[in-house]
């Protein structure tokens, strides 16, 4: 399997970030429910917002690099009628939409007292914004409905991954499975 799309297949870069950021999504969408159940005696009280917010910020670089892959790449053809084809379009667009503003509303929650993001001790995110009162709960609930928001979103994604490959018995689940079907269509030769 080659590292870019084909008008045939997606290559391994972008099946690679797509199932490394959902896992990631649903990590951090269990590590935030985990989280906001701890009290000052739990010995995660501190470290598990650390991870959660370190991990966010990957997420939304890993995030501009994929919007970037994206654009640099073809994509694979889409399968259904002309209504699916526009609905799948609109539905990966919405995806990113979605963890954008996730991201960023996360990221105002932290920054909302004016203190720059300590990332794994690797580096800082400075606060563009100066201190605000009550932006951390008006960011926080923003956060909080987008999560389950998005992962409902996500549930129907999944859906309709297993309606292409149950119903409509097409390709779209194997390639991003990076499985080649007996046809060879699933997996590019180049």
């Amino acid at each position: 399997m080659q590292i870019r799309n084909t008008h045939q297949v997606y290559g391994w870069m972008s099946i690679g970030i797509h199932w490394l950021m959902a896992l990631a999504i649903f990590g951090m969408f269990g590590l935030g429910l985990y989280m906001v159940e701890l009290t000052y005696v739990d010995e995660w009280y501190r470290a598990a917002p650390n991870l959660h917010i370190s991990a966010g910020i990957l997420l939304l670089f890993i995030l501009f690099f994929r919007l970037f892959w994206r654009l640099i790449n073809p994509l694979p053809e889409l399968y259904g009628n002309s209504f699916e084809q526009f609905v799948g379009l609109f539905v990966h667009r919405l995806h990113y939409v979605f963890m954008f503003f996730l991201m960023v509303s996360g990221y105002l929650i932290v920054t909302a007292d004016g203190r720059a993001i300590d990332v794994f001790n690797w580096f800082e995110v400075p606060a563009i914004f100066a201190a605000e009162k009550g932006r951390e709960e008006t960011a926080g609930l923003i956060h909080f409905y987008l999560a389950w928001a998005f992962i409902g979103f996500i549930a129907l994604h999944a859906a309709a991954a297993l309606k292409h490959h149950l119903i409509d018995k097409d390709r779209t689940l194997l390639r991003m499975l990076g499985i080649k079907t007996n046809d060879g269509k699933g997996e590019s030769d180049e």
